[in-house]
């Protein structure tokens, strides 16, 4: 039972932690690409900048990676995005791993404990042979409460590690679509300004004398 009431602190403690972080909120802040926008209309995508916006969320860890390589072509931006984003998902995921392994071990804990209560019960019957009914029901009840507490455990686990894995998964399909836009806005206005670059009049050239 020890190892059972282990593992359902654990997961109770993994779970509200991934609740708390994984706010939509706190990963992908609404008004962010617009300030963001707001930054590059105002020639403000300075160092200081950047790191402010590497610091503010996950999402914002992309996008400054994005402002980083803004001047490389779109494959080396589309690339270190991508390489950005696996490091974001890697954070996101953090913890999930364990929470899997905890609902995956519970019912074998539960299981161990069912063994040894009938391994305690046939070492009685044994001993003492049948007449004495309390000490049989004293292994029953260890081995079927050891179960019905490692399913315990398990279940809620398991759905918790389901929930908080669809969680990550539409924060990351929703960071890679503002992602994605930003980068495409980013690369027309880089296409518009060598447009209007291009397009300025050359100064007169001066007649010789």
């Amino acid at each position: 039972m020890l190892p059972i009431i282990a593992c359902s602190i654990v997961a109770a403690a993994i779970v509200l932690e991934r609740l708390w972080t994984l706010r939509p909120e706190h990963v992908s802040p609404k008004n962010l690409v617009r300030q963001v926008h707001e930054w590059a209309r105002r020639d403000q995508l300075d160092p200081k900048h950047l790191q402010k916006l590497h610091e503010n969320s996950p999402l914002g860890q992309i996008l400054a990676t994005a402002l980083t390589h803004r001047h490389a072509d779109r494959d080396v931006v589309k690339e270190k995005i991508e390489d950005s984003g696996r490091h974001v998902v890697h954070e996101l995921e953090r913890y999930l791993t364990s929470l899997g392994t905890i609902a995956a071990v519970s019912p074998l804990l539960g299981l161990l404990g069912t063994v040894i209560g009938m391994i305690k019960v046939f070492a009685a019957i044994t001993a003492n042979g049948v007449g004495n009914p309390a000490v049989l029901a004293g292994g029953i009840s260890e081995a079927l409460i050891t179960t019905a507490a490692g399913l315990c455990v398990a279940i809620p686990a398991l759905i918790g590690y389901r929930y908080l894995r669809g969680r990550v998964d539409g924060l990351v399909v929703q960071m890679e679509k503002e992602t994605v836009r930003f980068l495409d806005s980013l690369l027309e206005r880089r296409r518009s300004e060598l447009m209007s670059v291009s397009n300025e009049p050359s100064a007169p050239l001066k007649r010789r004398a």
